[in-house]
């Protein structure tokens, strides 16, 4: 199985990594310092559960150099999400699909106009991992990754990519209903990283903190609110694992959008929680946490020149 990995930061470098290290052919795409490293060094993931020291790996700037592969994960940061299915045509072959492993609930629709219904699945990504250096991704939690077909059915493309995940070692699961997934994982997302970076604290702080864990509360249902509005049904068991999975985090866990904020990165808030207000917006849905929480975040979250 050929794969090509668009967006090699915390998410693409870690299921990347641990897919190459499985044996794999997996090639990265990506740019700056972290592509001169991974060229002359390779990849190292730092992970509670093992290093993985990666020597030598495939990676460029130029999908040309690459031609169609079997599977994309698309693995860019929000932001960058429109900009980067300019890289698609030169992947894409007969039978080629497109995975987004992002945070928000819009890139199967981007991606399905970008290169073609047949070529967009849809995929979320459970996992806490950043780029620590070039060359370097450090994980600290979570290792899952959902991935399915728009109508549902269990493709004979997907059924290869389950079936490499397992062999890499990490949790995958073949979704029959990725939607749900999808905003199931969103209403999650969407309340960690709003809540950890407008207070600027991990989630141990956060779920200690008696106040802040109603605000995690209040903003997880509205985010519930929105999806069924929207058609998306989901069971309230979605609000329930969220509170449970926060207790289950390792206390120092940062939300991504937190990391980035940290590191004076541009946010991704626009596509989390105000995505959440926009969305609410349309479908008359009140969502006065999110509001807060883009309101405050906004002069942060602008890509700096």
């Amino acid at each position: 199985m050929r794969i090509a990995v668009l967006g090699s930061g915390g998410v693409g470098g870690y299921f990347g990594g641990r897919l190459a290290a499985a044996g794999s052919d997996v090639t990265f795409i990506a740019r700056g310092a972290h592509l001169d490293a991974l060229q002359t060094r390779g990849l190292r993931i730092d992970s509670p559960k093992g290093a993985v020291e990666l020597p030598q790996v495939r990676a460029t700037d130029d999908p040309s150099s690459i031609g169609p592969v079997d599977i994309v994960f698309f693995t860019v940061k929000l932001y960058h999400t429109e900009a980067a299915t300019a890289l698609l045509p030169p992947l894409i072959g007969p039978d080629t699909v497109v995975v987004p492993f992002q945070n928000g609930v819009e890139a199967v629709d981007v991606l399905t106009r970008a290169v073609g219904r047949e070529h967009a699945a849809g995929g979320t990504a459970f996992v806490a991992a950043v780029i620590a250096e070039p060359g370097v991704i450090r994980h600290t939690a979570n290792e899952t990754l959902t991935f399915g077909e728009a109508n549902g059915t269990r493709s004979p493309r997907l059924e290869r990519l389950l079936e490499a995940c397992r062999a890499a070692g990490f949790q995958a699961r073949l979704s029959e209903n990725i939607e749900v997934d999808i905003w199931s994982k969103f209403v999650w997302l969407s309340t960690l990283s709003g809540v950890t970076t407008v207070t600027r604290l991990p989630i141990g702080a956060v779920r200690d903190d008696p106040d802040l864990l109603a605000m995690c509360q209040a903003a997880g249902i509205e985010t519930m609110a929105v999806a069924r509005a929207k058609g998306i049904p989901l069971p309230t068991k979605v609000f329930d694992d969220m509170i449970s999975g926060f207790q289950q985090l390792p206390p120092q866990v940062k939300s991504s959008m937190l990391e980035d904020l940290e590191r004076g990165k541009p946010l991704e808030l626009p596509w989390l929680s105000g995505a959440v207000v926009r969305i609410g917006d349309e479908l008359g849905v009140s969502t006065p946490i999110h509001r807060f929480i883009t309101t405050v975040l906004g002069p942060y979250s602008r890509p700096k020149n």
